[in-house]
């Protein structure tokens, strides 16, 4: 296909794969919605802007990773009783790269926020290359949903077999959006050896994406929930629930906040505060949001805003907008509770001296907003044996037990002990107790996250509340 060519299909194309959506269909409001709107035109175009690279220049921004030292031995382990074997897919792709000396490329596009992150995965390129000669290139991205408009404008120009994405690290609305626009490899997950690990017959959180069956088309790699953290140096008794959250705030005005709802922290605290406040509708977050059942939600969750809000830091008029900056309000003593949903990252932060050694991690007790997150293949990935592959290890024991390590990462793994052999088990052996971190052996509630659709709602209707000053 020429270049004009595909310019022509992607500007023909680009409309209906990223449809405008009204306030109705997000089941906010009869009327047209315009920040809606306007946002899908800014996908739209930039959608277009991707499709013109793609059709001059479609070589992918790749950052690439290099090799570490110390890297672990191998360790091969599926199910327990049973041999020790990849399938025939991965097998051949193997020793095909092995024998002819290639080195297939895999694009790797996940948040590079967190240097956490960032060095578990270049540990992962060093070890799929020396065991399997792939090369994985990390893409580091700010929001998730530039590599979907990327993908997203590949298929308007046509290109359905040599995308840039290999690779995406998702979940929720991106998860949602991609398999709308049928973006996604389908029915792969059940294919990959080490997938049985999870047990999903048993752990329907495996097949299962804000409450958006996967079919397939991801792959869990972690698990994570939302915690709280304080200062105990001037706090004795933090908050245990939302209700004593507001008495807190009110007892410490100003050293409480939390970010816009654009920011994935900041909406997350909408959703654990709008599931903790409505005990009689739950149910109603756990299916596709309408009109009615969001008249029934935000009630409840307005009232308790309208009171916290001139609580918060510099009385809520103004709005922290990343994640990043609570922990750094914390630091500095501004702020006297934050949250996160990354546990780890709060004693790492102690070691590193960004946060102060008084610093305490805890779950609130009426339950912590949780959810798994995935490995998508994208559907025009070029060399699917070699993403695969790849998937596969990220879901080995060894790459799992590497991953919860709290100096590494500290990311909840996603296999079922009980499919695991004792070999495989002793990998993950108990992380050394550090004063700040979260105290793994009290169990509490966990709130699953809310169908997907609920996430747009619930920041358009804060916005319409609220977002004028912001």
């Amino acid at each position: 296909m020429t270049k004009s060519n595909l310019l022509l299909a992607a500007l023909g194309r680009l409309f209906c794969l990223a449809p405008l959506r009204t306030s109705f269909e997000l089941g906010v409001d009869s009327h047209v919605n315009l920040r809606v709107i306007s946002k899908e035109i800014v996908s739209a175009i930039s959608a277009f802007i991707f499709a013109t690279t793609v059709a001059y220049a479609s070589e992918p921004a790749e950052t690439s990773i290099h090799a570490q030292n110390n890297a672990e031995a191998p360790t091969n382990s599926p199910l327990k009783g049973q041999p020790q074997n990849q399938s025939p897919a991965l097998n051949q792709a193997q020793a095909s790269n092995q024998k002819l000396g290639d080195s297939p490329t895999v694009q790797f596009h996940a948040w590079g926020g967190s240097a956490q992150v960032n060095g578990y995965i270049q540990w992962v390129g060093q070890q799929v290359s020396d065991q399997y000669n792939i090369t994985l290139n990390h893409v580091k991205l700010a929001d998730t949903s530039d590599a979907v408009s990327r993908v997203l404008a590949e298929k308007a120009a046509g290109n359905n077999n040599q995308g840039s994405v290999n690779l995406i690290w998702i979940n929720g609305e991106n998860f949602a959006a991609m398999k709308r626009h049928d973006l996604l490899l389908k029915d792969w997950a059940n294919s990959i050896p080490n997938f049985a690990l999870t047990n999903p017959s048993r752990n329907p959180a495996m097949t299962t994406d804000f409450g958006i069956a996967t079919d397939g088309q991801e792959a869990p790699w972690g698990k994570a929930s939302m915690v709280f953290y304080y200062n105990n140096q001037f706090v004795e008794n933090p908050p245990l629930n939302i209700h004593e959250l507001l008495a807190f705030a009110k007892q410490y005005p100003g050293r409480f906040t939390y970010p816009l709802p654009n920011d994935y922290l900041g909406i997350s605290f909408l959703k654990y505060a709008a599931i903790a406040l409505n005990q009689d509708h739950q149910d109603l977050l756990y299916k596709p949001v309408t009109d009615t059942a969001l008249a029934k939600i935000t009630p409840a969750l307005y009232e308790y805003l309208d009171v916290l809000h001139p609580l918060m830091y510099k009385q809520g008029d103004y709005m922290l907008r990343q994640a990043s900056q609570l922990q750094r309000l914390m630091g500095t003593g501004e702020l006297l509770l934050a949250f996160s949903f990354t546990a780890a990252e709060i004693p790492s932060a102690v070691n590193r001296f960004d946060l102060p050694k008084s610093i305490r991690t805890y779950a609130m007790e009426d339950g912590s907003l949780a959810n798994v997150h995935f490995i998508g293949i994208t559907y025009n990935t070029e060399n699917i044996a070699a993403a695969k592959q790849v998937v596969n290890f990220l879901l080995s024991p060894q790459a799992q037990a590497k991953k919860q390590q709290l100096a590494v990462w500290g990311d909840d793994s996603v296999l079922d002990f009980s499919m695991l052999t004792a070999h495989d088990k002793a990998l993950f052996k108990p992380i050394s107790h550090h004063d700040s971190a979260l105290n793994k052996e009290k169990t509490l509630p966990l709130f699953a996250e809310p169908h997907s659709s609920w996430t747009d709602a619930i920041r358009q209707a804060w916005f319409d509340r609220y977002g004028e000053r912001f």
